[in-house]
């Protein structure tokens, strides 16, 4: 009996070596057939449909390739780059008879990345070609793009309204007083509100004063890049007051969209389809409707940066800030400093630029990450820091690194202060009746104790760690700025700027974008701009993610504007639930993630990154729970 069970056992264990060998084959075979590159797809003539169903980033996350096989939606995000030079390039292609930006399912961004492309599409109709653009209805951001093209469409059953910067913030302090957790707060800034959530039950008169400067700032400058960009649009009574507007037509949007001149035409996706075709040319062998459609994501490929020329080394730093690894939506210091090191001993560079998109994250990371770049510096590489969209508490300590810093007007930066968090249950437990003794030896036995409580001594020494922190971001900032530590600390405590205020205080050097920031590297490296090349010192993502993102493909399919649409309602109710589950997973990071942050809250109210698939999930729970 033994024999025949022992015999059985090889059977199944040959059987399941055979199926792990033929799955292997299988995947390997795929994913080289799915990689092999015979060429880049043939751009014929026809319009270049740019689909933006998701968020413009600087740097797109890693997909998840087991959630994505499992059925979890795909997260669709477009690199800030890649679209700027597609469109740079469509304005002089005799290819491109048209650009349509077909906007129904935009996911938005910081207001710095979305100037950059509404810039670029202003560029393309300031070059004599037509820009098309539809949604059902647009969002702020949207919009933004919107006002630059030639034709703006809406669908006569949708409509506009514009919501600004701003909205509620969600505190959890009765909640953590009901459960009894202690949370342990240590901070220095004035203005470092990232920890009022857990502090307070509503936010601070002076976290309110500088939201509101800041929001101001760059809800000025949204309504005079829409003014310039339309000059005939009346959209100040939509801001002001929307109520009596939409009243006025009696609850018809679109009417009054096009009535104030926002819109040019009101039609369905057929009729805007009709139009594109006029100019684009369509395919009579295919149903009504459609157009001859440039792929964006073939485009792409078929117009790849430049390889020519000494390389300019760029390191980007986008998403949270994380100690070890990067992970999805964030920038590890192991990974970046691994390839920074990577690049200076195997790339030749003869410059860096460091692309910041940060809203911070672990100082000791922000901290691992600049020490990295002052070794390029000590290998006599200039160094010229590039702010995206934002450069924020870490993210602005990681920029003091450079010789000169570049950033937008829009870019969010500052935010020089720290905070730590730390939570302890032992009111928790009395309240189920439990709790905790032992004996010490010294007076940090067992500290810090989250199930028994902190000592005073351990809370005045995790104070003054926050405070020696605070006084190295203090430190950082004047030598590498020239300002004196007592200016450095009036301008700091945790204010957030603008970048055009920022450039004023002495934070920021130059306005300018990435392209800008590589052609002063390559001048302070003795080069010619137009003899270099940018040589980006990126990880490069798994070969089964890969693999999973090909057999998803882009979402530009068909050969017209297709999107999914939905009326003001609906898009509106969609980013407010976006918004709750982005601030349910903020709580699960700041629990979990580093005790020492250097991190930015009011970021996050401004277009940032879309609520990931485990903060959904989160919310999904937690709203479960509460209605049961």
């Amino acid at each position: 009996m033994k024999l025949v069970r022992g015999a059985w056992k090889i059977l199944v264990g040959i059987k399941d070596g055979l199926v792990l060998i033929a799955m292997l084959i299988f995947f390997g075979l795929l994913f080289g057939a799915l990689s092999a590159k015979p060429g880049p797809t043939a751009i014929r003539d026809g319009a270049l449909l740019l689909r933006l169903d998701g968020q413009i980033v600087e740097q797109p996350v890693e997909s998840d390739a087991f959630a994505t096989l499992g059925g979890a939606a795909p997260v669709r995000q477009y690199r800030l780059r890649d679209l700027v030079r597609a469109l740079d390039k469509a304005k002089d292609d005799d290819r491109v008879k048209a650009v349509v930006l077909d906007l129904d399912s935009f996911g938005g961004g910081y207001p710095a990345a979305v100037d950059e492309v509404a810039n670029a599409v202003r560029r393309v109709r300031d070059g004599g070609k037509p820009v098309l653009a539809y949604a059902t209805a647009y969002t702020d951001s949207g919009y933004r793009l919107a006002a630059n093209a030639s034709e703006v469409w809406m669908s006569p059953m949708g409509g506009t309204l514009f919501m600004g910067p701003g909205g509620s913030q969600l505190y959890y302090k009765g909640l953590i007083d009901k459960l009894g957790v202690n949370a342990h707060v240590y901070r220095v800034g004035k203005y470092k509100s990232f920890v009022e959530p857990y502090t307070r039950t509503d936010a601070s008169p002076e976290a309110k004063e500088e939201n509101l400067k800041l929001y101001g700032v760059l809800f000025g400058q949204w309504q005079e890049a829409i003014a310039k960009a339309r000059p005939k649009a009346k959209f100040a009574d939509f801001l002001s007051k929307p109520g009596e507007v939409i009243a006025a037509v009696k609850g018809d949007i679109a009417k009054a969209n096009l009535q104030a001149g926002l819109v040019d035409k009101l039609g369905t996706r057929f009729d805007f389809n009709k139009r594109v075709a006029e100019i684009a040319g369509s395919d009579s062998s295919k149903a009504p409707g459609n157009f001859n459609t440039i792929k964006y994501a073939a485009y792409v490929e078929a117009n790849p940066l430049p390889t020519g020329g000494d390389a300019i080394g760029v390191l980007t730093i986008a998403g949270d800030i994380v100690d070890g690894k990067s992970g999805s939506g964030s920038a590890g210091a192991d990974t970046v400093a691994k390839a920074l090191l990577d690049g200076l001993a195997k790339k030749s560079l003869k410059a860096l630029v460091v692309r910041v998109d940060s809203p911070g994250g672990s100082a000791l990371a922000s901290e691992d990450m600049r020490r990295a770049i002052m070794e390029a510096k000590a290998q006599k590489l200039p160094i010229v820091v590039s702010m995206g969209s934002l450069a924020a508490s870490g993210g602005y300590w990681v920029s003091t690194a450079g010789d000169v810093i570049f950033a937008q007007p829009s870019t969010i930066t500052g935010s020089i202060g720290i905070f730590g968090i730390i939570p302890s249950f032992e009111n928790t437990l009395k309240k189920i009746g439990v709790t905790t003794d032992g004996v010490k030896t010294t007076p940090l036995s067992g500290q810090p104790d989250v199930m028994g409580g902190f000592t005073a001594e351990t809370d005045a020494i995790f104070q003054a760690g926050i405070e020696n922190g605070y006084r190295q971001f203090i430190t950082r900032v004047s030598e590498a700025r020239k300002l004196s530590p007592a200016r450095v600390d009036e301008i700091g405590q945790g204010r957030v700027w603008d970048g055009g205020t920022a450039r004023q205080i002495g934070l920021v050097d130059r306005f300018g974008g990435l392209k800008d920031a590589i052609d002063e590297a390559a001048k302070r490296a003795g080069l010619k701009p137009d003899a270099v090349h940018a040589e980006y010192l990126e990880k490069k993502p798994a070969w089964f993610g890969r693999l999973v993102q090909k057999l998803i493909g882009p979402g530009d399919d068909d050969d017209s504007a297709s999107g999914e649409g939905a009326d003001a309602f609906t898009r509106i109710a969609a980013e407010r639930r976006a918004v709750f589950a982005r601030a349910l997973g903020d709580v699960k990071r700041i629990g979990t993630g580093a005790a020492i942050q250097a991190r930015c809250l009011e970021c996050d109210g401004l277009g940032g990154p879309a609520a990931s698939a485990s903060d959904i999930k989160l919310m999904d729970f937690v709203l479960a729970k509460v209605t049961q």
